[in-house]
């Protein structure tokens, strides 16, 4: 949709809006606003609105602090989950400086980069992700849990899928925010579930996991339930992941990744070969926390292995290619998981695969055989390079791959690697209760 700035007036007026929230992120993907009274919507509207960016994690370097939301018009969307008298509505915002130019810490503006060189080659990406989430009860003091009272499973109906309807909940109110709805699901695992929409592009996409992150907790609490995308929040069962689908399209619309004989083109395999050639440091962006790397490990439905394959039933290639063919040729990324920063993490795995198209990069030898239910010493003493098995590792590989850097911008990179690395050492000084249990008895 596109709005002028009367369109929103309008709206605001007829739609009895009470307030708006002007949102945007911090650098690790949470969610920050400024709501103002509808009486300040013009002020917002000629940019004039202006926030600390000292409070904002990673946001300021020493001096700076002043910095002015830029509302994008086009995302004015009301939360349908609010009251219907004094509505909520929102839009999303980039950030600039004191001097009006766009604030190199703000990961929508990373986006939007990579976005703006994608078009300059002639490339246009419709994206659309596959976040997974849990539904947990909370404990009788309103805290909450890993437990459910469910045992379903994939592709259960109810009564053994107990979220059908929060899941319908969900969907109805993202339906009335633009949200097109491709389909919905309970997944592998106990109170685990799949909301999938069609793709978009990528900007706009990134703002929707952003809003779908958001309306998944606030319904699910209404119903009684805490939804999170933990990767791991039980351990013996599958983890969530975000799968993220990629489209590339010419100016033509014609999809670039298929070939005229239904195979795969070379389009297509360049940019395969060049998020393969990145992935390793791109891991701490797309799996981001200590509980991402207890998901990335065999034997469950999350990849291990640095590879990727054409045949669509092999789902333990890091890269798979989906079945459609033609216009509907795209390419599953299967690393990453929903407390990603979105804009970051699909900018870094675009920009990785127009590398890849643009040097001509040569994937590696395809994957044949399944490696589901290899081991990981089987894995590791494979031909194939794996993902880092923890966070100290992804660490390490962010430092190596120069790309990383050249990509999100010094400022980003820096806070992110600082912040991890804090993160990391808090990990490693923490006694978890599975060495008391292992080692209290013996020692």
């Amino acid at each position: 949709m596109k709005y002028t700035k009367e369109d929103i007036f309008r709206i605001v007026e007829e739609e009895d809006i009470a307030f708006i929230r002007l949102q945007f992120c911090d650098i690790f993907g949470v969610p920050k606003n400024i709501a103002i009274a509808a009486s300040q919507l013009e002020s917002a509207l000629n940019n004039e609105c202006m926030f600390d960016g000292v409070s904002v994690e990673g946001f300021v370097r020493s001096g700076e602090s002043d910095m002015y939301l830029y509302p994008d018009l086009d995302s004015f969307e009301i939360y349908p989950w609010r009251p219907q008298s004094g509505k909520v509505a929102r839009m999303f915002c980039d950030v600039y400086t004191a001097d009006k130019k766009p604030f190199a810490g703000d990961p929508r503006n990373v986006l939007k980069r990579v976005v703006e060189k994608a078009k300059s080659l002639g490339l246009n990406f419709k994206i659309n992700p596959e976040a997974e989430f849990f539904l947990f009860d909370y404990d009788d003091d309103g805290q909450p849990t890993t437990r459910t009272k469910e045992n379903g499973g994939y592709f259960d109906v109810a009564p053994a899928d107990q979220g059908e309807n929060v899941r319908r909940d969900i969907i109805l109110n993202l339906e009335e925010m633009g949200f097109d709805i491709s389909s919905s699901h309970h997944e592998i695992a106990p109170a685990q579930h799949e909301i999938d929409f069609r793709p978009e592009n990528a900007e706009r996409i990134a703002d929707m996991i952003m809003t779908f992150r958001m309306a998944v907790k606030t319904i699910a609490k209404k119903h009684g339930l805490y939804a999170t995308f933990l990767p791991k929040p039980t351990e013996g069962i599958s983890g969530s992941g975000m799968h993220i689908n990629i489209i590339a399209e010419d100016e033509k619309g014609q999809n670039l990744f298929a070939s005229e004989n239904g195979g795969l083109s070379d389009t297509a395999q360049y940019f395969i070969a060049g998020v393969l050639s990145h992935v390793k440091g791109m891991t701490l962006i797309t799996n981001p926390i200590v509980n991402s790397y207890k998901r990335l490990v065999p034997g469950y439905d999350a990849p291990v292995n640095i590879t990727w394959s054409s045949a669509s039933a092999n789902r333990s290639a890091l890269i798979r290619v989906p079945s459609l063919r033609g216009q509907g040729t795209k390419i599953e990324i299967r690393n990453p998981d929903a407390t990603c920063n979105p804009y970051l993490a699909i900018a870094l795995i675009l920009a990785a695969g127009i590398e890849g198209v643009e040097k001509k990069l040569t994937p590696p030898t395809e994957l044949i055989e399944n490696l589901g239910h290899a081991s990981e010493d089987e894995l590791r003493s494979s031909t194939f390079e794996t993902l880092p098995r923890t966070l100290g590792e992804a660490i390490s590989a962010y430092e190596k791959d120069p790309f990383i850097k050249e990509t999100i911008g010094e400022s980003i990179y820096n806070k992110f690697l600082d912040a991890k690395r804090a993160e990391w050492q808090d990990f490693r000084s923490c006694v978890t209760q599975w060495e008391i249990k292992r080692y209290l008895n013996l020692f």
